[in-house]
C-alpha cells in the first residue's frame, strides 16, 4: 500500500513540475515511440525488449537516487534545484548530471541489447 502511494506521489510530481515545458514532455513520448518502432524494425522485438528492460531498470535507479537525495523532491541536490516561491517549494531546474545519466543509460542499454543473444 505504501509503495502504491509513493508511485502515485511521484506521478503527481512528474505531471505537475515545471522543469520542462509541456510540449517537451509530449515530444519525449513521441521520440520514445519512434525510437521503439525504429529499433524494433531494425533489430527485432527481442533486442528491443532487452533494450527497454535495461534502459527502464537503469533509469529507475537514477530516479530512485534523485528521489532519495532530494528527500522526495523537496531539497536541492546536484543539478536538481528547489526554491521557495509564495511559501511553497518549487522544483526549478534539472540539468547536466541527470541528462548525462540518461545518455549513459541509453548507451549501456544499446551495448547490452546488441551483445546478448
Amino acid at each position: 500500500m505504501k509503495l502504491l502511494k509513493e508511485i502515485k506521489d511521484d506521478l503527481g510530481f512528474i505531471k505537475s513540475h515545471k522543469l520542462q515545458p509541456t510540449w517537451f514532455k509530449i515530444l519525449k513520448v513521441f521520440i520514445l515511440l519512434g525510437f521503439f518502432v525504429g529499433y524494433c524494425a531494425i533489430f527485432g522485438i527481442q533486442k528491443t525488449v532487452l533494450f527497454f528492460i535495461t534502459f527502464f531498470s537503469l533509469s529507475l535507479l537514477v530516479h530512485v537516487l534523485y528521489r532519495i537525495k532530494t528527500k522526495q523532491w523537496t531539497q536541492s541536490w546536484l543539478d536538481f534545484r528547489v526554491v521557495e516561491e509564495n511559501n511553497e517549494l518549487q522544483a526549478k531546474s534539472i540539468g547536466l548530471f541527470y541528462y548525462s545519466a540518461i545518455v549513459i543509460n541509453t548507451l549501456i542499454s544499446l551495448v547490452i541489447s546488441q551483445n546478448l543473444p
